[in-house]
């Protein structure tokens, strides 16, 4: 086993106030829209998540890095570049005062971004080892202590969608681009957070008043006024790229193009699966996308009031160039397969690394077994809570299947700057357990 010493290329010398620590505890997803939310018809939770508790009850208490399930196995190389994919759009964000409804990251997390950032252009790190040095050295992991008696975890996933850029006889569904008129109530990137209300409302001459609802809109609301981006076959289909945020639609000439969310019209997300299992249609155990998906398109009448329970509607864009490499989650974040996670934007900063440990979670790892360390690149509606995640699986089928069979208890563990442990009265020290160890 080799050893790694820590090299002081990887130590941060820039002190964190304990006011900038707050942003973690600021003032959930509109299941909908960024790419950032659970599937609302995924089966039936093992655990069921508390309700989140108000901030000032939940406090992060640091802990040694050996305290981490599994922590030495993990590939912290894969979880370096997703820390890396995010830290340009963090440091565009740019650090704001920690206040309710704050979207601004603390600074000392934005001083590793940077110093991430440097360490890339020389590659300085371009091993596992190196990586976790990384981590060891700027971080501390911090339990949470307060907030849900135990977590859960939940997977979302690009699709892939036949569709047309002009409406025929096969496509004949739009899916819009954002409308003109609409104005955002919040951030997107507290959408989340704030989804309890309205997140977005349309300008008007009388001034703001909310926009036109998902039945209002499938009947026609927007038609006329130019906003269709690209049709779809049906409006299970649209209905369910909305639910994800994102989709790859597949043209007639074979062409795969990328579009993501741009807005939505700012109802809460109303999920179905649970409006059907309360009505009788169906039961929790048979509750799933698939059974889902199936319900709705064996009878299109039947279809069309059970997905207007649902009001919240989400408007799309097409990415270009070098955008369209990767589906996209808050503040632009290229998602990263199986590192991404989305989370409750009142209880961590975006761009900040999350160690999840959820064993049960057995489909989506070779070893069985998930546990690894994550970054917060998104958020959701369904996302609230201290130790509520949805994992970002990746594009297609197979992505759709484990995130769709992903409800399993977890927890997850923060990864604060080292220098925030100091203003907890811990020194910013190595963790001698792990300091010499090496996967």
């Amino acid at each position: 086993m080799t050893k790694c010493a820590y090299h002081p290329r990887f130590l941060l010398v820039s002190r964190l106030a304990m006011a900038t620590m707050l942003v973690f505890l600021s003032h959930n997803l509109i299941l909908d829209g960024q790419t950032a939310l659970a599937d609302p018809s995924s089966p039936p939770p093992q655990t069921q998540a508390s309700p989140a508790m108000p901030p000032s009850a939940v406090t992060f208490e640091p802990m040694a890095f050996s305290e981490l399930p599994g922590w030495a196995a993990d590939d912290h190389l894969a979880a370096w570049k997703a820390f890396l994919a995010s830290c340009k759009p963090v440091l565009r964000a740019g650090a704001r005062p920690a206040k309710p409804g704050s979207t601004g990251e603390p600074q000392a997390l934005l001083d590793i971004c940077s110093t991430a950032l440097e360490l890339s252009k020389t590659k300085s790190i371009r091993t596992r080892s190196e990586a976790r040095q990384f981590f060891e050295a700027n971080f501390r992991p911090h339990r949470i202590s307060g907030g849900d008696s135990e977590g859960l975890l939940t997977g979302y996933y690009e699709p892939v969608i036949k569709g047309s850029r002009t409406p025929t006889a096969i496509y004949k569904i739009p899916i819009y681009k954002r409308p003109p008129d609409l104005v955002n109530m919040v951030a997107e990137s507290e959408r989340g957070a704030k989804s309890g209300s309205f997140t977005h409302q349309r300008r008007t001459a009388k001034g703001l008043e909310p926009h036109l609802t998902r039945s209002e809109i499938e009947e026609g609301g927007l038609a006329g006024h130019g906003l269709e981006l690209m049709y779809l076959k049906d409006q299970v289909d649209v209905f369910f790229m909305q639910v994800q945020g994102s989709g790859r639609i597949q043209l007639p000439n074979g062409e795969k193009v990328r579009v993501t969310y741009d807005g939505k019209n700012g109802y809460p997300y109303t999920s179905i699966g649970k409006e059907l299992i309360a009505d009788g249609q169906m039961t929790a155990e048979e509750m799933s996308l698939k059974s889902l998906k199936s319900y709705l398109r064996a009878d299109k009448d039947r279809a069309k009031p059970v997905m207007w329970k649902n009001k919240s509607y989400v408007f799309f864009k097409e990415l270009l160039g070098n955008e369209a490499k990767a589906p996209m989650g808050v503040m632009s974040i290229p998602l990263q397969t199986g590192r991404s996670l989305a989370v409750d934007t009142t209880y961590y900063a975006i761009g900040t690394p999350i160690y999840v440990d959820a064993p049960r979670i057995t489909h989506a790892t070779t070893s069985k077994v998930f546990r690894r360390l994550m970054v917060a690149h998104d958020v959701g509606s369904a996302i609230k809570g201290t130790e509520r995640g949805d994992i970002y699986f990746g594009s297609g089928a197979e992505a759709g299947r484990r995130a769709g069979v992903t409800k399993q208890p977890g927890h997850l563990y923060a990864l604060l700057p080292n220098e925030t442990s100091t203003d907890y009265g811990i020194p910013a020290v190595p963790d001698p357990k792990t300091a010499s160890m090496e996967p």
